[in-house]
């Protein structure tokens, strides 16, 4: 039976995304990415697509590693000006559905506990279709407009995460019972208080000892999004996370990566598929081969070196600047996303060394992913070769030009997975976790954050905090 490849778009509330310089193309709208239309266009294209989700991904800083300062980003759009990706979510949702919305925040830029009313707020504006990308924050100007002086630790970053998911794991699994909700119009009751509880959490890092703010939702807990891929990371995303993304700029790499991956489930105590992984890639398609192949070849005439490099600087923890274009990347420490160090610090296909040229090329359209061109046809082998070869369960597709690239995987590959029986043909009901497992809406008991529901093992309901405050 071939299996089913399962696909997410990739966007930012931003100009250029993964693809700097694309912006300057004639097709392309990603300028238009301050209104609600063209947010809402995307989601209903996606939807009729049968698209898992839309991943939108966020900073909240500069690229300012590149020469050490904001200007090329600037220059170049590259993710700069950035908007906020939770307030796109409500009207999408009105507009479609069945699509997923996975929204990208760092753990290390908002207390916890004004952050849970905010996801269960959308999980309850979408029915369940809300998911969070947990990510620490990788670039430096964030932390210093912040007001600290400088990041964390790469390591320290995911024991800070550690806890701030442990609060909202309480807050959303532990404070409100199910049944808490009476709406009893003849006792006047709306909530039984004994059945909400106060989770009384004093940690390293955060003291909450109230109550969660909202009822539970449909998902209580919204469907965790990771992209940790170093050893650290890992372990975090295999303990959190029910959907990761990975991004490998080869499939020899990629099969690596969802190896790994798939090891560090067990190791969890999870199953090595409670998690679908999703790998970044970009598409460039059309009705034939060689429509496709000049449009690749169009695409690339405006690609940005410069913004390649700003890219990759950031994502790498490295001032690119201060090398030659002929200089090999190598193995480097990184205090930034070690596993974009990792994937060019290998040899390419070829058994070459990657040089600061081939990955400011490499950037150009796609980020850290690969650039598949081809036909509908051949990008549905492609991807089904992906899938058999690497074990990955789908695509995180990013854009050239944005919405054509989207419209074309929908109206090229999407039909040819269809006839080859590799793809949904019609979505789940209920919420985004069951649609992406078909197990029901709450988290799995094998799951961390189940442990910390009423009366599970990691709970530490503490009401002897309530309190009754009369007067002003």
């Amino acid at each position: 039976m071939t299996r089913q490849i399962r696909l997410n778009a990739f966007d930012m509330n931003c100009v250029a995304h993964q693809s700097p310089g694309l912006w300057r193309h004639p097709d392309d709208r990603s300028w238009d990415y301050n209104t609600l239309d063209y947010w809402v266009d995307l989601a209903k294209l996606l939807e009729r697509g049968r698209f898992d989700g839309l991943f939108i991904a966020d900073v909240l800083g500069t690229y300012d590693v590149y020469a050490g300062t904001d200007e090329a980003a600037i220059r170049q759009g590259a993710q700069i000006p950035v908007n906020d990706p939770l307030l796109l979510v409500s009207a999408m949702a009105h507009a479609t559905e069945n699509l997923g919305f996975g929204v990208t925040t760092g753990t290390g830029f908002e207390h916890p506990y004004p952050f849970a009313r905010r996801l269960s707020t959308l999980d309850h504006l979408t029915r369940g279709r809300i998911g969070w990308n947990v990510v620490t924050g990788y670039l430096p100007a964030a932390v210093r407009n912040m007001g600290d002086a400088g990041l964390l630790d790469h390591d320290a970053r995911y024991d800070h995460a550690d806890e701030y998911l442990t609060v909202l794991y309480k807050l959303w699994e532990g404070s409100w019972q199910d049944d808490a909700v009476r709406r009893d119009r003849a006792a006047g009751v709306f909530a039984d208080p004994e059945k909400v509880h106060h989770i009384g959490h004093r940690g390293e890092h955060f003291t909450v000892p109230g109550i969660h703010l909202s009822e539970p939702s449909a998902q209580r807990t919204p469907v965790v999004y990771q992209a940790g891929a170093s050893t650290r990371g890992s372990r975090f995303a295999a303990e959190n996370a029910e959907a990761i993304f990975v991004a490998a700029p080869t499939k020899t790499i990629l099969r690596d990566v969802v190896a790994r991956t798939r090891d560090a489930l067990v190791a969890a105590g999870r199953d090595p598929y409670d998690a679908r992984i999703y790998t970044l890639a970009t598409v460039i398609t059309d009705s034939t081969p060689e429509a496709a192949r000049a449009k690749a070849a169009d695409y690339r005439r405006y690609a940005s070196d410069e913004g390649s490099l700003v890219f990759m600087s950031g994502w790498m923890g490295i001032d690119l600047s201060r090398y030659s274009l002929d200089d090999p990347i190598g193995a480097v420490e990184s205090n930034a996303i070690q596993s974009a160090v990792a994937a060019f610090s290998q040899a390419d296909e070829d058994g070459e060394a990657w040089r600061v040229r081939d990955v400011a090329a490499w950037g150009g359209i796609g980020g850290m992913g690969p650039v598949l061109i081809g036909s509908g046809d051949e990008i549905a082998e492609t991807l089904i070769d992906w899938v058999d070869d690497t074990d990955v369960d789908g695509f995180n597709v990013a854009y050239a030009v944005t919405p054509g690239s989207f419209r074309d995987v929908v109206d090229h590959v999407i039909p040819a997975l269809d006839a080859r029986g590799a793809y949904q043909s019609e979505y789940r009901p209920g919420s985004l976790r069951n649609k992406l497992f078909g197990r029901g809406d709450r988290l799995p008991d094998n799951h961390r954050g189940a442990t910390f529901r009423v009366g599970g093992s990691a709970s530490t309901i503490d009401d002897s905090t309530r309190a009754v405050h009369v007067g002003a």
